[in-house]
């Protein structure tokens, strides 16, 4: 017996529930050495910004027990570039494509929405609210549900395809803030970004990071995220691409059950580089060991 492995996520139709999370897997072609990227139900891209950034100063990875902290500080090309030719590059890829914006003010989502959203290739725009607010003192918009409903509502207005938004998880609650995010028109939401988090350097006595904080990724972080697709999908029902330490079928599986319609493999990707091709063929085998004929059965099974 073969599983049906297609989902839906809002208005988006996937081959499969495996898509690669933005920052993780460049602009859709630096891993196509090791698999065919069109294996995936999805891509989502390296981040975008209105001009071109070099990003933080080094050193700004570091390693832990269990995961990864990075302070990249999105370093991208810029939509220029990747509007008038990145994209072209990626014609082959035959899976959706979101891309992933970031910006400074809502006026700056919804150009860049705008502008990624005509871009033939790009099937969703996702849009990362856990950026800093320049007007109100750097705090992060994905700590507002007016800032989340503001950015949302502007980037739905702009843009030619669906619109997911990326939250952050430092707050206190995110049920709220996944529900401004939908009742502004978001097709989706994406549980979750990473975690604030620090190392120190026990020798040299300082931060490892030169911008002393960055973002948690990888497997410390999956009981969380598990916990927060867990609380939106119980009160929402709503669309949910889920991320935070995903390393196996298992682990895909385990958010599925508690809600998502997908899940954006992350930090894998650097420990292993057909880490998303294996986690689809461990998903496919359990289906088939379980009795599973669709996928879209597991979502949300949990909870029953």
């Amino acid at each position: 017996m073969s599983c049906d492995l297609s989902t839906n996520v809002g208005a988006l139709a996937l081959k499969n529930p495996v898509t690669v999370a933005s920052g993780t897997f460049g602009y859709g072609l630096e891993f196509a050495e090791f698999y065919d990227p069109s294996l995936l139900g999805g891509i989502f891209l390296k981040g975008l910004t209105l001009e071109p950034r070099a990003g933080n100063e080094t050193p700004r990875l570091v390693e832990t027990p269990s995961g990864l902290i990075n302070s990249i500080g999105l370093q991208n090309i810029g939509i220029k570039e990747f509007c008038e030719r990145k994209w072209l590059e990626l014609q082959g890829i035959q899976t959706l494509i979101g891309v992933n914006i970031s910006g400074r003010s809502p006026e700056e989502y919804a150009e860049l929405a705008a502008r990624a959203s005509q871009v033939p290739i790009v099937g969703a725009i996702e849009v990362n609210v856990s950026c800093p607010n320049v007007k109100e003192g750097g705090v992060e918009f994905g700590r507002s549900e007016h800032h989340i409903r503001t950015i949302t509502h502007a980037c739905v207005e702009a843009s030619q395809v669906p619109v997911i938004v990326k939250l952050s998880p430092n707050v206190t609650d995110i049920v709220p803030l996944a529900a401004a995010a939908l009742e502004s028109g978001a097709a989706a939401v994406s549980l979750v970004n990473t975690f604030l988090a620090m190392a120190i350097d026990v020798e040299k006595r300082k931060p490892v990071l030169r911008n002393v904080f960055g973002g948690l990724s990888g497997p410390a972080i999956k009981p969380i995220a598990v916990r927060m697709v867990w609380q939106v999908w119980r009160s929402l029902r709503c669309p949910i691409i889920a991320m935070g330490g995903i390393m196996s079928g298992t682990d895909a599986v385990e958010f599925l059950l508690a809600g998502a319609s997908a899940v954006s493999v992350g930090t894998a990707n650097f420990v292993n580089p057909t880490a998303g091709r294996d986690i689809l063929r461990e998903l496919e085998d359990y289906c088939e060991r379980h009795g599973v004929r669709r996928v879209r059965e597991l979502v949300g099974a949990a909870h029953a």
